[in-house]
C-alpha cells in the first residue's frame, strides 16, 4: 500500500514470529497459497472488477518501470502496485485452497495468514485495502463447487465486512454474523437489508465481555437454528484494546472464547469444518498474540 501504511507486509511477519517463538508454528501443516482463477472470482465478483484490479496492476508495472510512482491510489486509503494482482489472488486462493482441504477431510480446519485482507471488497469495488473477498468467495465456492447446502460467515473486525454483505446478502444458503464498531468505517451495516444477514453493531468502546454477552445471546441461536455445514471466519484483529484502528476493548482472551463457540457449532452442525481468513489487525504485538490465540483453539493446542 505504500510506506507508513498500516497494512503493512510486517503483519505477516509478526504473526509468523509469534508462532515460532510460541512454538505454536511446530504444531501446524503449513501450504502454499495457489492462485485464484478467474472463473472463482466471478462466484462474487463482476468481470470488470476483475480485470480492473489486474490492468491497474500492470499499469503500476509500467509506471514503476519508466520512473514514475510505485503506487495508484484507488481511494484515500487502498492503492495499487506491480504485485497487487498476484497478492490478491494468492489471498483469494489461499481460502480456496484451504476450502477444498477442509471438505476433502485433509484437515479439521484452517487459518488462513493472508495479505490483503478481503471484507470490504464488495462485487464492483475495491476499497479499505481490500480487492477480492476471501471469505466470501470461499463461502460461494463452497456452496456452487462442493454443493454445500448452509454455510456461515462469522466477522469479528473491528470494521463492518460491508463487502461481504453486498456479496452475500439475499443468498438463502448463507448466514452472514457480524459485529463491528459503529458510526465508524465504511459507515454501513446498522440496517439488515436481506434476512440472511445478523449484524450487531456496537458503540466505541464496549468491552470485551460485553461483545461475549451479545455474541451468546444473537448470534449463537441464529448459528444452531441455520445448522451450517461449514463455517467461514472473517478474523479480523483491530478490535483489539491496544489497536488504534478502533476503539473496542476485546483482547486474546476473548478472541480465544468467540473461537471456542464457533468452533461448537463447528462440531455440532458442521463435522468441525472451519476456514478462517486474516482480515485487520495493525498493531504488531497484541495482532500477533491475538492471532495465536485463535490458531490455539482451532488447533486445540
Amino acid at each position: 500500500m505504500g510506506p507508513g501504511h498500516p497494512e503493512c507486509p510486517q503483519r505477516l511477519d509478526a504473526i509468523e514470529d509469534r508462532l515460532l517463538m510460541t512454538g505454536v508454528g511446530d504444531a501446524l501443516e503449513r501450504r502454499d497459497a495457489p492462485k485464484a482463477m478467474a472463473s472463482d472470482l466471478e462466484l462474487g465478483h463482476d468481470r470488470l472488477h476483475i480485470a480492473a484490479i489486474r490492468g491497474l496492476s500492470e499499469m503500476a508495472a509500467d509506471n514503476q518501470a519508466v520512473g514514475g510512482p510505485a503506487t495508484l491510489m484507488l481511494d484515500t486509503d487502498t492503492s495499487v502496485n506491480a504485485h497487487t494482482w498476484n497478492a490478491a489472488l494468492r489471498a483469494a486462493g489461499a481460502a480456496l485452497a484451504a476450502t477444498d482441504a477442509v471438505i476433502g477431510g485433509e484437515m479439521e480446519n484452517a487459518f488462513c495468514a493472508v495479505r490483503p485482507p478481503g471484507h470490504h471488497a464488495t462485487r464492483k469495488q475495491a476499497m479499505g485495502f481490500c480487492f477480492f473477498n476471501n471469505v466470501a468467495l470461499a463461502a460461494k465456492y463452497a456452496l456452487m463447487r462442493h454443493q454445500l447446502q448452509r454455510v456461515a460467515i462469522v466477522d469479528f473486525d473491528v470494521h463492518h465486512g460491508n463487502g461481504t454483505e453486498d456479496i452475500c446478502a439475499g443468498d438463502p444458503h448463507i448466514l452472514m454474523c457480524g459485529i463491528f464498531q459503529h458510526p465508524f468505517y465504511p459507515f454501513s451495516g446498522d440496517k439488515n437489508p436481506a434476512d440472511n444477514l445478523l449484524n450487531v453493531p456496537v458503540p466505541a468502546y464496549t468491552k470485551g465481555m460485553d461483545i461475549r454477552e451479545i455474541v451468546e445471546t444473537y448470534w449463537m441461536p441464529r448459528l444452531e437454528a441455520f445448522k451450517p455445514e461449514m463455517i467461514f471466519v472473517s478474523a479480523g484483529f483491530d478490535a483489539h484494546r491496544e489497536d488504534d484502528m478502533g476503539q473496542l476493548g476485546m483482547v486474546e482472551a476473548d478472541y480465544a472464547w468467540i473461537t471456542h463457540r464457533i468452533k461448537d457449532v463447528a462440531r455440532r452442525f458442521s463435522k468441525g469444518r472451519i476456514v478462517s481468513c486474516l482480515e485487520g489487525g495493525y498493531m504488531m504485538t497484541p495482532l500477533a498474540a491475538s492471532v495465536e490465540a485463535h490458531i490455539r483453539v482451532l488447533a486445540d493446542l
